[in-house]
């Protein structure tokens, strides 16, 4: 269930409120009694161990990687030498 807080409460008691929303409570603001907004808590980063990931990293991102590079270093031109 939301609770709302209304824009002077909010003013007032800014810390307050906000760690209410890092607590993981959900809030509407309110203005003159209509919700114009919600204050929810934002999404803490999941940091992974290296170990984790390692195996990101050992393999080729795109495997045919190696043959586009081959590819494009056999057609690369330079775009401003002039041919007469």
């Amino acid at each position: 269930m939301s609770h709302s807080v209304g824009v002077r409460e909010l003013r007032q008691h800014a810390s307050e409120v906000l760690r209410r929303v890092e607590d993981g409570e959900r809030l509407t603001v309110t203005v003159s009694g209509r919700d114009v907004a919600m204050l929810v808590p934002a999404t803490r980063r999941a940091w992974r161990r290296y170990d984790e990931v390692a195996d990101i990293w050992a393999r080729p991102a795109d495997p045919t990687f190696a043959a586009t590079r081959d590819l494009l270093d056999q057609q690369v031109t330079d775009p401003f030498e002039r041919h007469a």
